[in-house]
């Protein structure tokens, strides 16, 4: 049997009438279907605590559809093989059961590059066109080119900008692939650089090489996935070698960046700005000093919506896992348990 716990919250993320048909029509021959009709949070990366219609329906599950799978349903669930996420992050997942478990575990990474790679870009040129600027002026109903036209203008274009892109798959490839058509020099930096380059990247290094780079980069992009390896990645340290007048852009896992260490940056002057979807802990406090930098961009975490996109990409990826999974095929998008993506 299939759970499908699907029923989020926030209507962008709930499954729809007519994705469940989809998943009934994709449905093969001998399987039942229990769709979970109690709401559930597909909040970063799936919920902590479990409905007790979902609890109840995974006696008989050997397949969970849900966003993770929070450890009660994976203690619950005695002939669980396996799990497929709708969410893209897989933390709140890797718990010891899981870990230690034959389970096959499965996510949607790559589902919401395009929307993610589309916010990347509209952030970069934000401060790149000096359009900070431009609306500050606005509000002030002023009329000034100053800062546009002075010998030391930070305005430039993506053309010829050099883009260091942390984390080369789903997100970062489809960032690179938009950037490179603009002109941009994108380099990536992932775990396993003896790979392929990937269409959009110039070259790709390994995370040892970030250092390498950090000085001449003058944007950086966080597309990497929150793991033991990569967490605190941009602490102090590394925040103080960015390039003076670079831009940070993080659509990753706020963890990777130490916050209070990049508002000290940020409030320096040292960099020219930060677009930041995503923080430590959500939503971001009141008090953090990120808020009222002029030279940051905060979003409550919504980078990856895109109305109406979202379920036929997630779908495509699931049915087709679907149909894998029953004739004994290779899954796409196979977690990694031990590296933790």
């Amino acid at each position: 049997m299939l759970v499908a716990d699907l029923a989020a919250r926030s209507k962008n993320w709930a499954l729809t009438a007519e994705g469940e048909r989809t998943i009934l029509d994709a449905t093969p021959t001998g399987w039942r279907v229990h769709v979970v009709r109690a709401l559930t949070s597909s909040d970063g990366d799936g919920p902590r605590e479990p409905s007790a219609e979902a609890t109840g329906a995974m006696a008989e599950a050997e397949v969970y559809f849900g966003f993770g799978i929070p450890r009660p349903l994976f203690l619950a669930a005695p002939k669980l093989k396996w799990v497929h996420s709708a969410a893209a992050g897989v933390g709140n997942s890797l718990y010891a059961e899981m870990m230690q478990s034959p389970v096959l575990f499965s996510n949607s990474a790559g589902v919401h590059g395009i929307p993610i790679a589309e916010y990347v870009v509209a952030g970069i040129l934000h401060f790149i066109r000096g359009l900070d600027v431009v609306v500050s002026q606005q509000r002030e109903a002023k009329w000034d080119k100053a800062f546009f036209v002075a010998d030391d203008s930070p305005v430039r274009e993506v053309d010829g900008a050099k883009v260091l892109i942390v984390g080369t798959r789903g997100i970062g490839g489809q960032v690179a692939s938009r950037l490179s058509a603009l002109g941009a020099h994108c380099v990536g930096v992932r775990r396993h650089p003896d790979q392929p380059v990937p269409s959009g990247f110039e070259a790709v290094f390994g995370v040892d090489a970030i250092d390498d780079h950090l000085g001449t980069a003058d944007v950086v992009v966080l597309a990497a996935p929150l793991t033991a390896a990569s967490s605190g990645l941009f602490d102090a340290k590394r925040l103080k070698h960015l390039k003076r007048g670079s831009i940070l852009v993080n659509v990753s896992r706020g963890a990777l960046v130490d916050e209070r260490a990049l508002a000290d940056v940020l409030a320096s002057g040292h960099l020219r700005g930060a677009v930041l979807d995503v923080f430590a802990h959500e939503p971001l406090a009141s008090d953090s000093p990120l808020w009222h930098l002029r030279n940051v961009v905060v979003s409550p975490h919504i980078s990856p919506v895109s109305p109406g996109r979202f379920w036929p990409r997630a779908l495509e990826l699931f049915c087709d896992n679907w149909q894998r999974y029953h004739r004994g095929a290779a899954l796409r998008n196979l977690v990694d348990k031990q590296a933790g993506y």
